[in-house]
């Protein structure tokens, strides 16, 4: 993706556009899965379906999929928040004038404008929350005619009216597993939620239908007045266990609580509610694996303890499966007494319980409880690690979602039969007749030439098919891997140069300091006054050891060269060898010390001495005899 230059090959490389591709799309019904001028994005809902998330968050694909995403609104992505807001409570007031424009004229300007898919998604986010607002209703009436719903004198209709959304949701769903197909529409768990909602749903309905038809079968019946009295009018305090609108109930509060919590959807829209809504969805992943560790060590416990205290039934607490469940189950969170296992009466017994009671206190509060802790910190710290990337896959897979036709009507307008449907019925089965299909032949895109490091001003004018063969997407994917190993080559020897640049930058420091002292102990000699002049064999040995390692990296690294030094010389030249012996116990280096001078000194204050020699004559006598002295005062 980093590598293409224009519009035209990134949609060559996020999209099918080879022959045999879009044969094969038609074939499955896909070709016209996104409504009329997105791109089919076939690569890029590859990627998503594999959890390429690096792919999906790179800066190319966010711009193709914020870009098909606004549509003809252009200021969109650049308003502010609260300017979203109004728009969105706007379209919430006048959801079902939108949609009963959009069934009416669905080619209209109003009609193009709702199949946007930013629109298209409030259209629906404000769909779903007039359901929530249904529900709530609901509840409300019920605690507000609480003698009407305490009995069965309620209808099936009064309390069944959220079934109108629920029909919608069902016709919603049929419709994206028809367009996506149902092994790949089941990937996702939100649409795994929404069938075990929908399911709730139809089974609480089903049991009001049945209640309903057990009374008017029972009430027919002349001989079953006990039956009639039982589904007509009897109290709930005279209602069996299994009982249908029981049942009814439960599930209705367990659909209404799922049916909130399916509203975290759309969170991925919003960047901080994205990445919390995320960081929620691992933490839940953590407490399902951690539930499986945590039920296995609750049984063991369970069975021991209820085995210990079921002869014994000294305390409501302990003696039966269910109350030591519970027991165990709140000591977990520090509701319960640890007096409750006390027996005074039986020892052995007590003191096993209360090992076992202790036992499990520190597993489960101090190691398990803990360890969930770390569990969620640690899933919460790599999705803030990783929140960019983490929600902009997120976001892509709400976006793709809302880029497909046909399910622009939100719940429960869907369910109406609208003129466009119709249409597209007769056109279908015209076409089926006529088999005017294979007269309509689509005209091959013209796609512009592809320029290559190779052949730079490629298709100046020739067409994008002359002197190439295959697909233009195969032609695209072959000029980016050249372009590719070309900036890879570049970087390469870019790399390569600046590598050796500082290597002779360093090499010429070196020099200058290696210049610097040569020059310091010349002056040194010359002036004659240092009795030991700084190491000169040493540091060149040093600098050109050092050299030597940085540019022959094979073998292993020189050591480098130990100093040699010499007893001190004498540059005195009235000094006789008289006085050097009567210096030489106090003046000589003992034994395991180092001298102040190394040969190569002496052999740089001999190339002096000549030099000097050969550029005064006059003072030859003076140079010879200092040579000998000199010779005479170095111990062989």
């Amino acid at each position: 993706l980093g590598m293409c230059r224009n519009q035209s090959e990134v949609t060559a490389v996020l999209n099918d556009l080879d022959e045999d591709s879009e044969a094969e799309l038609q074939s499955e019904g896909l070709a016209q899965a996104f409504e009329e001028g997105i791109p089919n994005l076939a690569r890029l809902r590859l990627a998503v379906n594999y959890n390429q998330k690096r792919f999906v968050a790179h800066p190319i694909c966010q711009q193709v999929l914020s870009s098909v995403w606004c549509g003809n609104l252009a200021g969109w992505r650049g308003s502010t928040t609260i300017w979203k807001l109004f728009v969105a409570f706007l379209i919430f007031l006048t959801m079902p004038f939108l949609c009963l424009g959009y069934w009416l004229a669905p080619k209209s300007r109003l009609g193009r404008l709702l199949k946007i898919p930013v629109l298209k998604f409030l259209l629906h986010s404000a769909s779903y929350l007039w359901f929530l607002v249904f529900l709530l209703g609901e509840s409300l009436a019920m605690e507000m005619q609480l003698s009407t719903f305490r009995g069965r004198s309620q209808s099936v209709w009064e309390t069944s009216l959220h079934m109108i959304w629920v029909t919608g949701f069902l016709w919603f769903e049929c419709k994206e597993v028809w367009i996506e197909g149902l092994r790949s529409h089941f990937l996702d768990w939100w649409n795994f939620l929404d069938a075990v909602i929908l399911s709730l749903y139809l089974a609480a309905f089903a049991l009001r239908l049945l209640l309903a038809g057990l009374a008017h079968v029972h009430c027919r019946d002349a001989l079953s007045e006990a039956a009639c009295h039982y589904f007509t009018s009897a109290e709930r305090s005279e209602w069996r266990t299994e009982d249908p609108q029981f049942l009814a109930e439960v599930l209705f509060a367990i659909t209404s609580m799922l049916s909130f919590t399916r509203l975290a959807y759309i969170l991925p829209a919003h960047e901080s509610l994205g990445t919390l809504q995320i960081s929620i969805g691992k933490m839940i992943d953590d407490m399902i694996r951690f539930m499986f560790i945590l039920m296995i060590i609750l049984t063991a416990f369970l069975c021991g303890l209820n085995n210990i205290y079921v002869p014994y039934q000294e305390t409501e607490r302990l003696g039966s499966f269910n109350e030591t469940f519970q027991f165990l189950f709140w000591t977990m969170f520090g509701m319960e007494e640890h007096s409750v296992v006390d027996m005074p009466q039986f020892l052995v017994p007590e003191f096993v319980g209360r090992a076992l009671y202790g036992i499990f206190t520190i597993v489960m509060v101090i190691v398990l409880l803990n360890m969930l802790i770390a569990m969620i910190t640690n899933s919460f710290q790599k999705i803030e690690d990783d929140a960019d990337v983490e929600w902009k896959f997120a976001r892509s897979k709400l976006y793709l979602s809302y880029f497909r036709e046909g399910l622009t009507l939100p719940v429960p307008f869907n369910i109406l039969p609208s003129p466009k449907a119709l249409f597209y019925l007769l056109r279908r089965i015209f076409q089926f007749i006529c088999c005017c299909c294979s007269c309509c032949k689509s005209k091959k895109p013209d796609y512009p030439p592809i320029p290559t490091f190779a052949n730079p001003g490629a298709g100046a004018g020739a067409g994008p098919g002359d002197g190439e063969r295959g697909s233009y997407r195969l032609r695209v994917i072959k000029a980016l891997v050249q372009r590719y190993i070309e900036t890879a080559r570049r970087e390469f020897e870019e790399t390569g140069r600046k590598d050796l640049g500082n290597r002779l930058t360093e090499l010429t420091k070196t020099v200058s300091r290696l210049q610097s002292e040569v020059a310091g102990v010349q002056q040194t000699l010359a002036e004659g006054g240092a009795r030991r002049p700084p190491g000169g064999a040493s540091i060149l040995s040093r600098y050109i050891t050092r050299v030597r390692n940085s540019f022959q990296n094979l073998g292993p690294p020189i050591p480098e060269t130990p100093e040699l030094t010499v007893p001190e010389i004498v540059g005195a030249q009235t000094s006789s060898e008289t006085g050097l012996q009567d210096a030489g116990g106090a003046g000589a280096p003992g034994p395991g010390e180092s001298g102040p001078s190394s040969p190569a000194h002496v052999l740089v204050h001999r190339q002096q001495d000549s030099e000097r020699a050969g550029d005064l004559p006059g003072e030859e006598g003076v140079g010879t005899k200092e040579g000998s002295c000199c010779s005479r005062g170095v111990p062989s």
